[in-house]
């Protein structure tokens, strides 16, 4: 079972749609032991990062999901993937640190949002091709990075680190590669 942690900041009707559609079991929980009953876990995210971290934290989460991340696949997708980091502009607060890095604002002589399809560069073959972004901040980091989308500069899109794995972008609004992109990081992830 694939449990979709429910903080209240989530994409969670069209990732369920998505998880059981490659044929997950799925249940949306902040439940500490179904959490812990999970065989995997997603930390999904749409919304204003300091909202999110009081909400986690209002709920009693950082403990259950500090072990969790020690002992299953745990996939953090948009914002769910910045709050693995050390900290974020975004209300200038500190994230679950789980990741070394920071989140700030995309700047530059783009437009923001990042918003529609961009194509994956990545060193692993499967991962080089379009995928849909929706997002204001991003990752600053160079650690852990599977892949990247070029936004006038390089946008972190993928990381991971042992079984921890952050995707900036939508995989379930991707099509069927982003799909198979989210299958693969809760089958074991893109690095060996």
């Amino acid at each position: 079972m694939i449990a979709i942690v429910d903080y209240g900041l989530g994409n969670i009707a069209n990732l369920t749609n998505a998880l059981e559609y490659l044929g997950y079991e799925v249940e949306i929980t902040h439940d500490e032991e179904r959490l812990k009953q999970a065989d995997r876990i997603i930390l999904p995210g749409v919304g204003h990062f300091k909202d999110a971290m009081s909400r986690i934290q209002q709920l009693g989460l950082l403990p259950v999901l500090e072990e969790l991340k020690e002992t299953k696949p745990f996939v953090g997708i948009c914002l769910g993937m910045q709050l693995l980091f050390d900290s974020s502009e975004e209300g200038n607060v500190n994230g679950l640190g789980y990741l070394p890095g920071d989140v700030k604002k995309i700047t530059g002589n783009v437009t923001v949002p990042h918003l529609g399809w961009n194509k994956l560069s990545s060193e692993v073959p499967s991962l080089n091709d379009d995928v849909y972004f929706i997002h204001s901040f991003k990752v600053h980091t160079d650690e852990n990075v599977v892949a990247t989308a070029e936004y006038e500069e390089d946008v972190v899109a993928i990381v991971q680190k042992d079984h921890i794995i952050g995707i900036q972008f939508h995989p379930e609004k991707s099509g069927e590669k982003g799909l198979k992109i989210l299958d693969q990081a809760l089958k074991g992830g893109f690095i060996s």
